[in-house]
């Protein structure tokens, strides 16, 4: 596949064009990842946008949560990401406590995700009780994503990463959780660990487009973090992840390479090597 910045004809992809792919029936393709050679590959490969979410705290920081990710950390990793990207969306995840104060940190901090991270879009967790937060950002110029079901920082709430709106009661406040935000202003949809045929139902009943995780085929389309579908972060694997390929063994492979052929003295070779002239040579040690 050719590179992105080798297809002049593609443009930024922006809300409304997402907006366009669900009115065509056409699949959303969303990755995450946190950093600049992982975004300028996910880019060069077409997808539509690129999280860097908040579990950049688990996958490439060995932390138990998302939780003690911080706003700055976050900015850092936007900026990572945002360098590399000329074609996908950037979407900017709002960590813990970076919102659920008040309207005015929300907004505040969404804009520092925007101006210092240089993201396109910010995403929140949480259902309808944070469709005033919603609304209060969107008003300010700043377009949300919307994130319902399995909200990992507020896990231990609903009884950890267990898949969401399995009764009946539960299923229609996740139902009510998406109306909601989509009236508050959200112009897009995640929907984490819910089961397939409520995830159908929350697609057609909002207009917006719904990217599902391990919510089945059959919505607008999938979000998936890169780092689990190219087999390098293995501390757990979820049961939506589907592997394409196995990055870890080999760059393991590749490294133990590295390491015999430093101690056999065959790396580095003469093709690795700056030479000296000779006659530079002598003249410095006849000083």
């Amino acid at each position: 596949m050719a590179p992105a910045d080798s297809v002049p004809e593609r443009t930024k992809v922006n809300p409304a064009d997402l907006r366009a792919k669900k009115q065509r029936g056409e699949k959303i393709v969303r990755v995450t990842c946190y950093d600049y050679p992982m975004a300028l590959l996910a880019d060069r490969a077409g997808v539509d946008a690129i999280l860097v979410g908040d579990s950049c705290g688990m996958v490439v920081a060995g932390l138990p949560s998302t939780v003690p990710v911080t706003m700055d950390e976050m900015i850092y990793h936007c900026k990572a990401v945002s360098r590399a990207v000329r074609y996908a969306m950037v979407i900017g995840d709002l960590p813990f406590l970076s919102y659920q104060t008040d309207a005015r940190d929300a907004i505040y901090n969404a804009g520092r995700l925007i101006k210092e991270g240089g993201a396109d879009v910010v995403k929140l967790e949480g259902g309808q009780e944070f469709a005033p937060t919603v609304r209060a950002i969107v008003r300010a110029g700043i377009p949300v994503v919307g994130h319902i079901g399995i909200t990992p920082q507020s896990a231990s709430m609903s009884g950890g990463f267990k898949v969401q709106g399995t009764d009946v009661d539960t299923a229609r406040r996740l139902i009510q959780d998406a109306r909601e935000l989509e009236t508050a202003g959200a112009f897009m949809l995640t929907l984490e660990g819910a089961p397939d045929r409520l995830a159908e139902v929350i697609c057609r009943e909002l207009s917006i487009p719904v990217t599902t995780m391990g919510a089945g085929p059959n919505t607008d389309g999938q979000t998936i973090n890169m780092y689990d579908i190219l087999g390098l972060f293995d501390r757990f694997t979820p049961k939506f992840v589907k592997k394409y390929a196995n990055l870890a063994e080999v760059i393991v492979e590749a490294l133990a390479q590295y390491k015999h052929e430093v101690e056999q003295g065959v790396y580095p070779g003469p093709e690795h090597t700056y030479h000296m002239k000779d006659e530079v040579l002598n003249e410095i040690l006849a000083q």
